[in-house]
């Protein structure tokens, strides 16, 4: 008899266990499926170094805009020499939903004759144009002008 009240006392404890286990269990694989469905965020092209462009003063040789900034995305000559860096970061919600550009950016700097920084610019865009978050104000039409926007158009997604 004694055996018998042991293995309902086993059997007893055996099921209290799995009532426990079932909600634990759920709760986990509740925690799985929703974690695979954070938002994420992906950075391609150039990556900013924190306070790279505090770094580089104007008159600043071309020489320490590379030591700082590393080699450009592109360059070009407009009335002397301008280096390129060029960015855009996106996210998406969900893991399958399709990623949606969140900032594109552009960092420009320009050099004179004397290969030394003329100005330096960070375009982006606000209000679907083209602005410079440094100066605060939008490039007029012109040379500078009819470069940034096919750079624009070329790192975008649209």
């Amino acid at each position: 008899m004694s055996i018998s009240i042991e293995r309902s006392r086993r059997d007893g404890l055996r099921a209290m266990a799995r009532r426990r286990l079932g909600p634990a269990l759920a709760l986990a694989l509740l925690g799985a499926g929703l974690s695979a469905c954070t938002s994420e965020q992906f950075q391609k092209g150039y990556i900013l170094p924190n306070g790279a462009l505090e770094q580089i003063p104007i008159g600043a040789s071309q020489d320490q805009v590379l030591i700082v900034m590393g080699t450009p995305s592109t360059v070009a000559t407009l009335n002397g020499e301008v280096f390129y860096y060029i960015s855009q970061r996106a996210e998406r919600p969900v893991a399958f939903m399709p990623q949606k550009v969140v900032d594109q950016r552009v960092i420009a700097i320009y050099f004179d004759q004397n290969r030394q920084v003329r100005r330096i610019a960070n375009y982006g865009m606000q209000d679907g144009k083209i602005f410079d978050f440094i100066s605060r104000t939008t490039p007029t039409s012109g040379q500078e002008m009819s470069y940034l926007a096919p750079l624009f158009r070329l790192i975008s997604f649209r």
